[in-house]
């Protein structure tokens, strides 16, 4: 693929990620002001909606793109995506900033181990030593012997971290038939209608500032879902991807100014492996396509 393209997309994801960045900074703001996490999620979703049918509308399709005849596929997509949302969101509300943020780094890791129990895909030595040094990562990140590290925070971002790889799995699937936007459409559609009940048990009046910083979730994660997509048209998947690792600069930033908090001298220990695991994994991934239309079996 040309560098023209290239850098354009390596320019979107680390837009994309400073968006999620920051709608997980803004998370914590607008928790600490009163609002519920039911109300926090379903602005972020509901906001999703008009920012897919946008994409959608300057496609090829145009909003004729949100047909599909793949409902319950969706809605496995859905149920996953709503487990992966509520534990991500929640390990942001439980935990620091950049401890949340490193967490999510596990996904190549659980993307792993489920490529290889579910789809039955051939994981070799590399792979599993990356998933083992990984794991490590996240004993040093948990300290659990520490006894001041919140373990309830962990195991839930450890959930998210879970879900977010099991929907990776599920998009394989769906995106054998379906667009992206058409995906991010009815993940939206169908969460917003599971979340709308949730939302009316705990809505409640807010100050102006909170109300903006809820708009602000919602437009924040639209556009970052947006722009992970548009990533992913200009520049092959391992060239974007090793940019979600800048994540990490925005929450330890976004923790240092917001919440006065920097990351424990276990986090600076366990991150790096975490973060080495996840880019050995994609090494990996890149070599194994390369070997299989050579005939070969990667290790």
């Amino acid at each position: 693929m040309a560098s023209d393209r290239i850098l354009p997309g390596l320019g979107l994801r680390l837009f994309a990620v400073f968006c999620l960045s920051t709608m997980m900074a803004m998370t914590k703001l607008v928790d600490a002001m009163g609002a519920h996490l039911f109300e926090i999620l379903f602005f972020r979703q509901l906001l999703s909606i008009p920012v897919a049918l946008a994409w959608l509308g300057i496609g090829p399709d145009g909003i004729g793109g949100v047909r599909t005849a793949r409902l319950g596929a969706h809605a496995w997509r859905t149920l996953a995506g709503l487990i992966g949302l509520f534990a991500n969101f929640g390990a942001v509300l439980l935990l620091p900033l950049a401890e949340a943020t490193t967490l999510q780094f596990t996904v190549p890791i659980f993307a792993t181990v489920l490529g290889a129990l579910v789809l039955h895909e051939h994981v070799g030595r590399y792979r599993w030593a990356a998933v083992t040094a990984g794991l490590i990562g996240v004993v040093a990140v948990a300290q659990p012997s520490g006894g001041h590290f919140p373990i309830a925070g962990t195991m839930v971002g450890l959930i998210g971290a879970f879900g977010i790889a099991l929907v990776s799995i599920l998009l394989r699937q769906l995106g054998k038939t379906e667009s992206a936007g058409t995906t991010v459409f009815w993940f939206s559609l169908f969460s917003v209608g599971a979340l709308t009940p949730l939302y009316l048990m705990k809505a409640q009046a807010h100050d102006p500032m909170v109300w903006l910083l809820l708009i602000g979730i919602g437009v924040a994660g639209g556009a970052g879902q947006v722009a992970l997509t548009g990533a992913l048209r200009l520049a092959p998947v391992s060239a974007v991807v090793p940019m979600d690792y800048s994540g990490l600069i925005w929450a330890t930033l976004y923790g240092w100014i917001l919440f006065a908090a920097l990351p424990t001298p276990t986090t600076w220990l366990g991150a790096p492996l975490i973060v080495a695991a996840g880019l050995v994994i994609l090494w990996r991934e890149r070599v194994k396509g390369r070997e299989i239309s050579s005939g070969d079996r990667p290790a």
